[in-house]
């Protein structure tokens, strides 16, 4: 009698191979040695097993679209860029967040939700998965690509991210340019990746330029307005506080303008920002915001063709891309007074 109960872990022990290596025959994917793939199969027929899904039928027609935190105004952005591709490829989207202030990874009831709606493929973003949660979607058949990792992504697990250290050093460098020797940054979550490469940018700026960083002056905060407005009155509240800031998030540099507003200074008579993201908000804000823009769209869109491509039982090109983030200035920055 078939076993019906055998898993894709199972099946790779048994042909002493890896669970993406049984997937991928299953899938039908050219990338596995001919020898390889007849073991494989010939396990998989023994065993009497059957794939949840074919690649190309089977499905629920559903791509996951996971988000860190809905609430943020650049979730809709990539929403727009994930939605549009899908719908043209005819597949529909299942949108959800992950739960819990701090966490970065579904939760345990996730991956059961995922595979009784029979989902094709899943999208994170600004999330990542532990290893459990990573092998039991290679045991669905299930693939993965992340937008802007909150982690290192697993080994094989595609992502799209943007340049974020060179978009620091972008913002920096602005700002020097203009004559600025006090430059503070106000940073996301010192754990979140493309915090940490803006903050890093910054530094690196400031370090070719020469110019020592003064205690007080790296902050952080929650990527949202009133963590930016928190750190901005902490700022002004120094000996010396500073005539420039970057804020790594045009949400946090929105906040930051509130503060300086209800402590009588002017933006950017007074103090320059520069935030991060290039937001719709940052174009009709008061000053408009000199920003880094993210593609945020385009990372979405990117994504997106990488996960249907998988989907579709195709190999990827590249397994890591990164999309330039220009500097794009506005108002919000002058010379010193």
């Amino acid at each position: 009698m078939p076993d019906q109960r055998a898993t894709l872990s199972e099946i790779a022990a048994a042909a002493g191979v890896s669970v993406p290596t049984v997937s991928k025959v299953l899938n039908g994917r050219p990338d596995v040695a001919p020898t390889t793939r007849q073991k494989v199969q010939d396990l998989l027929d023994r065993r009497g097993y059957t794939a949840r899904r074919a690649t190309s039928s089977g499905g629920a027609g559903l791509i996951d679209l996971v988000f860190r935190d809905l609430g943020s105004p650049w979730a809709m952005q990539i929403l727009d860029g994930v939605e549009e591709l899908a719908y043209r490829a005819g597949m529909g989207v299942v949108v959800s967040a992950v739960h819990g202030r701090h966490r970065t990874r579904p939760d345990r009831r996730w991956i059961e939700q995922l595979s009784a709606r029979r989902c094709d493929g899943v999208l994170l973003v600004l999330s990542d998965l532990s290893p459990s949660q990573q092998s039991q979607l290679d045991e669905l058949g299930i693939p993965v690509v992340i937008i802007d990792p909150a982690g290192q992504p697993g080994a094989g697990i595609p992502s799209v991210g943007a340049t974020n250290w060179a978009g620091g050093v972008a913002a920096t460098e602005h700002l020097l340019g203009l004559g600025h020797d006090r430059i503070a940054v106000i940073g996301g979550q010192p754990t979140v990746p493309c915090s940490r490469a803006r903050v890093d940018g910054y530094r690196a700026a400031m370090n070719a330029a020469g110019r020592k960083i003064p205690a007080g002056y790296v902050r952080h905060g929650d990527f949202n307005a009133p963590s930016g407005y928190r750190e901005m009155n902490a700022l002004l509240d120094l000996s010396r506080p500073p005539t420039a800031v970057f804020a790594c998030a045009d949400q946090m540099a929105l906040g930051a303008y509130e503060a300086l507003y209800e402590r009588g200074a002017r933006v950017p008579d007074d103090v320059s920002i520069v935030g991060f993201d290039d937001l719709d908000a940052a174009r009709w804000s008061a000053p408009p915001l000199t920003t880094v823009r993210q593609p945020l769209t385009e990372m979405a869109g990117m994504a997106t063709r990488m996960l249907l491509a998988l989907i579709a039982g195709e190999e990827l090109d590249s397994h890591r891309i990164e999309l330039a983030t220009p500097l794009i200035v506005r108002q919000s920055t002058r010379r010193p007074a």
